[in-house]
């Protein structure tokens, strides 16, 4: 139990502690159930990383010299997923260059090509990081419009498997609304 001044754990703390590297999902979706299974992206090493962080200008008057209640302003905000992927699938690689399918003289190989401009489907609908507590309970990190702003990196060495290190990025939709980003973040209810 908790007690001042030596420790803050409750009967509460299992419930509020992620534990494990999670999962990686591609176009996550909620009809009746999560689609976890069909929507796995690949296995993981390393670990994945999650940062939102709103931006702030803070408003310059004579005489406030220090950070002020009331004189800061959010005017923005990014979220990234940087993920470091085991697997180096096709969809994956194609993600990471914006690149489009290719015509292959050789039948038993596909080709990624380059392209010259980003398009729609270059973007994910979403990507989702579904992570578990030591209680047993899913908490869901989906963000939407995702777009793979880190290109593709590879590095092999000897008797080590190659893990790529790819980040995502959350875009607006210019048909919705343009001042904050369409993140969503599902906590297990308490109790339940």
């Amino acid at each position: 139990m908790a007690k001042y001044g030596k420790t803050g754990v409750t009967k509460d703390t299992p419930k509020n502690i992620m534990f494990g590297a999670g999962t990686i999902h591609k176009n996550l979706k909620y009809s009746e159930s999560w689609n976890f299974e069909e929507s796995i992206i690949g296995a993981t090493s390393g670990g994945s990383k999650i940062k939102i962080v709103p931006e702030f200008v803070d408003i310059e008057a004579d005489g406030v010299l220090v950070a002020t209640k009331g004189l800061k302003v959010k005017v923005g905000e990014t979220a990234k997923m940087e993920i470091n992927f085991l697997e180096t699938s096709k969809e994956l690689v194609k993600s990471a260059l914006i690149g489009k399918e290719g015509a292959s003289s050789d039948t038993k190989m596909d080709l990624i090509e380059s392209k010259p401009d980003l398009e729609d489907g270059d973007y994910l609908e979403n990507i989702a990081f579904v992570g578990r507590t030591l209680a047993g309970k899913d908490i869901i990190v989906i963000m939407d419009n995702a777009l793979c702003t880190s290109g593709f990196e590879s590095e092999g060495e000897n008797k080590k498997e190659g893990v790529g290190t790819y980040t995502f990025t959350c875009h607006a939709d210019l048909q919705g609304d343009c001042d904050t980003l369409p993140y969503h973040i599902y906590f297990p209810k308490p109790n339940l």
